[in-house]
């Protein structure tokens, strides 16, 4: 893995665990992050199929906020292969203007998308 690669996973990894009960696994070789015996919220992306890609994979609303996302930033965004067909969508993370609080806050949306009621509540999350 790059240095840069490394860095942007380390701020990734920072974000996600800071949400409660969030927790860290391998899959399919690349750190995938959960809420603890629960779903995945975020996933690392890095050089799949030698694509050259560092991204984070967080989930969305659906397909229309996925392509919402992606026509207002396609520099930022994208549909990433496997994950894009359910909405989840890309974030590139090795780029000289990376907002990462932009990041974490989008990480900080997708495990609201698929946090139980009380983890929205202790979360400080507004319960849908």
């Amino acid at each position: 893995m790059t240095p840069e690669a490394a860095a942007a996973l380390e701020k990734l990894r920072a974000a996600a665990l800071a949400l409660p009960e969030a927790d860290e696994k391998l899959s399919h070789g690349m750190p995938a992050f959960f809420i603890t015996k629960g779903k995945m919220f975020a996933y690392f992306w890095y050089h799949h199929h030698g694509d050259d890609v560092t991204a984070a994979i967080v989930k969305t609303s659906g397909t229309e906020e996925q392509a919402m996302l992606i026509e207002m930033e396609p520099e930022l965004y994208y549909r990433p292969p496997y994950f894009g067909v359910a909405g989840w969508v890309g974030m590139h993370l090795v780029r000289p203007d990376t907002d990462w609080d932009r990041v974490a806050a989008r990480v900080a949306i997708s495990w609201a998308l698929i946090a139980p009621r009380r983890l929205l509540e202790v979360g400080g999350r507004e319960v849908v």
